[in-house]
């Protein structure tokens, strides 16, 4: 009863390099090490080069407590990497190489076994980027048992995404999520008008037939709604819930989105109630943006944080 819930990571792993050098980074990697913090067995399924860089992109994996058993090793291509430039607010821009070893993932048995015993896989629209890397990550999903929860992180990043990829994503899922500034771009590509955040979350769920919908709003906290009802005018007030987020001197915002995913996935899938998953994903979310990186050592301030509302 107590088993760790494997909760996997699909996609990039890669090196981001920050003005005062190089952190580990990629979305999939960064949930995959929240999510271990949060007692899940967090896995990454990636692929990296055999040079320098993947090399060292093991070795600090490793050092993190993530297992690099499911990691892939690419002879032809490099490990992939992130120029990244923060402006004075510590908000992010990205110039991502291209092509990159998460561009090729292969489908493998070793794969086909991780997706059955998975009982959550994460993935995004960058790692679609890449014709190969698509078809593999589309191969795991329908792999995966069908208790398992299938979560799109949106991840809208230069031109590296397409409305049909979006709308594919989309249907594959069971829980979407996605910033402020992308749902209006999202309705858009879905063929969906926009109105507001509520409403348009609302058409998001009855259109895809999604479990549940994040709308993160970055210092303002985050919108969550249930699809147990999606009907415009039938949602509850226990369908929706609103987090104001909490207020932290900020380091970098680099992985505070995809800590706010690993705490909403932890919560999802050990039952808990709405307004619980949105307070753990904020907390966990505020406490990365509060620090250097996006996978920091855990510290006091976080303990403090997750004993609040443990």
């Amino acid at each position: 009863m107590n088993r760790k819930k494997k909760v996997v990571g699909l996609g990039e792993v890669l090196w981001d390099i920050f003005p005062d050098g190089p952190r580990l980074g990629g979305a999939p990697a960064n949930f995959a090490y929240i999510a271990n913090l949060l007692g899940d067995e967090g896995i990454v399924a990636s692929r990296v080069g055999t040079d320098l860089h993947g090399h060292e992109a093991l070795q600090r994996m490793k050092e993190l407590g993530l297992a690099v058993d499911h990691v892939q090793a690419d002879h032809k291509h490099a490990t992939g990497t992130v120029n990244v430039k923060l402006d004075s607010t510590a908000m992010p821009s990205y110039e991502i190489a291209n092509p990159a070893a998460w561009d090729f993932l292969e489908w493998t048995r070793d794969w086909r076994g991780l997706a059955a015993h998975a009982d959550a896989v994460c993935f995004g629209s960058l790692a679609q980027r890449g014709e190969q890397s698509r078809r593999t990550i589309r191969e795991f999903l329908r792999a995966a048992s069908s208790h398992a929860v299938r979560v799109f992180d949106v991840n809208l990043r230069q031109s590296y995404y397409s409305a049909k990829t979006i709308r594919e994503s989309m249907k594959l899922a069971d829980i979407v999520k996605l910033n402020d500034e992308e749902l209006e771009k999202i309705m858009s590509l879905c063929h969906l008008p926009y109105k507001d955040e509520l409403s348009s979350a609302k058409r998001l769920l009855s259109a895809y037939s999604l479990k549940l919908i994040s709308v993160t709003r970055g210092r303002q906290g985050s919108l969550l709604v249930r699809g147990r009802e999606v009907r415009e005018h039938d949602m509850t007030e226990h369908d929706v819930s609103e987090h104001p987020g909490f207020q932290v001197r900020v380091g970098d915002t680099v992985g505070a989105g995809d800590a706010f995913t690993a705490g909403l996935v932890h919560e999802y899938l050990n039952g808990a109630p709405l307004d619980r998953m949105n307070e753990m994903a904020n907390r966990i979310g505020a406490w990365v943006a509060g620090e250097v990186g996006a996978m920091p050592a855990p510290n006091q301030s976080i303990e403090e944080s997750l004993a609040e509302i443990r």
